[in-house]
């Protein structure tokens, strides 16, 4: 193609290629064969908008915990048990861990609500606990069965015992009543009936003070009376939701009336034993034991049971009870023991 002929298609397109800020050429001279030629083209012209001023700011939120992983932490929440919060929260932040501050402060919400209704319930227990009345606030069972024994006598006959007990802010109230009968042929072959009374006031977490006022009968144990009273210190050795273990130890007086022989008062050393333990929502494990040691004559005994959940408030419950004196009176034998079997009902 002749350079002529070429010029005026390849020079718009070299124009096109300046850049918009260039000065538009006035005069281009080209040099050709048949001499000089003038070229004048038009000048470029670009319509560009206005440049905004000031720079245009669209809000955009920070990123966030997506919808599916929050509605699952509350979900957690909503069930209000902290072990399953806890887990969703965990595996929460393993999977999302750019958000982990957003799920930290979900599960830090959730425990300040939980402790917060905690101490609103726990005032208001203690308010109720405070403007109670002496006859309130008081929680018991009946036990009626029956028992064998052996030792003394031998035989099967019937047992029955009433349980109070009142918790207070810092007074605990416990009385208890226990009755054994057993008739064989017209003829009272076992008597034993016994009461006590224990006032407990507790001195911090661990520690409490206790007074005991017990009496007993028992007339082919040789006594038609024994009454006892002892006061300490006690200790909470275990406290725990299912399962509690408290000793006492004190000095003790103890006046007993024996059928044969004359009354006698005594002084002696009382330690004792309260151990419990919920095993499931149904049974249940109790140990109790005592010791009155003195000089002439040591009284020790020992009450285990074990209860199984029934309906509601009622229970059935197996015990073992040995009761040994140290020296008893003349044509007694040293050891009883008594195996039980009753029903039991809470109120």
């Amino acid at each position: 193609m002749p350079l002529k002929t070429f010029l005026p298609v390849a020079l718009p397109s070299l124009l096109l290629a300046v850049p918009a800020q260039a000065q538009p050429l006035e005069e281009a001279r080209l040099s050709v064969d048949e001499g000089l030629v003038d070229f004048a083209p038009e000048p470029l012209r670009l319509d560009l908008p206005d440049y905004p001023w000031p720079t245009p700011f669209i809000e955009v939120p920070p990123p966030s915990l997506p919808k599916n992983v929050k509605a699952m932490i509350e979900a957690a929440v909503a069930t209000d048990d902290s072990a399953t919060v806890a887990a969703v929260v965990k595996m929460a932040i393993e999977t999302q861990p750019y958000d982990k501050d957003e799920i930290k402060a979900m599960h830090r919400a959730y425990l300040d609500d939980k402790a917060a209704r905690l101490a609103a319930k726990t005032e208001a227990e203690t308010r109720r606990i405070r403007e109670s009345g002496v006859l309130e606030l008081w929680k018991g069972q009946i036990e009626l069965g029956a028992f064998h024994s052996t030792g003394n006598t031998t035989n099967f006959g019937f047992t029955g015992a009433l349980k109070l007990d009142r918790k207070g802010i810092d007074w605990e109230h416990l009385i208890l009543a226990t009755a054994d009968y057993q008739k064989d042929s017209g003829t009272v072959t076992r008597e034993k009936y016994g009461a006590s009374y224990q006032p407990r006031y507790t001195i911090n977490d661990g520690v409490f003070t206790y007074g005991r006022l017990q009496y007993e009968k028992d007339e082919i144990q040789g006594y038609r009376d024994r009454f006892s009273f002892s006061g300490g210190l006690g200790y909470r050795l275990i406290k725990r939701r299912n399962m509690t273990l408290s000793v006492e130890a004190g000095p003790a007086v103890r006046r007993t009336n024996y059928i044969d022989d004359p009354s006698e008062t005594t002084w002696s050393a009382l330690t004792s034993l309260d151990f419990d333990w919920k095993l499931n929502g149904t049974l249940a494990l109790s140990q109790d034991a005592s010791s009155y040691v003195g000089s002439d004559n040591s009284t020790f005994t020992s009450l285990t049971g074990i209860e199984a959940g029934m309906a509601k408030g009622l229970k059935a419950k197996l015990s073992y009870s040995i009761e040994h004196e140290t020296a008893p009176p003349a044509g007694s034998l040293k050891t009883d023991t008594i195996s039980r079997f009753s029903l039991v009902y809470g109120f």
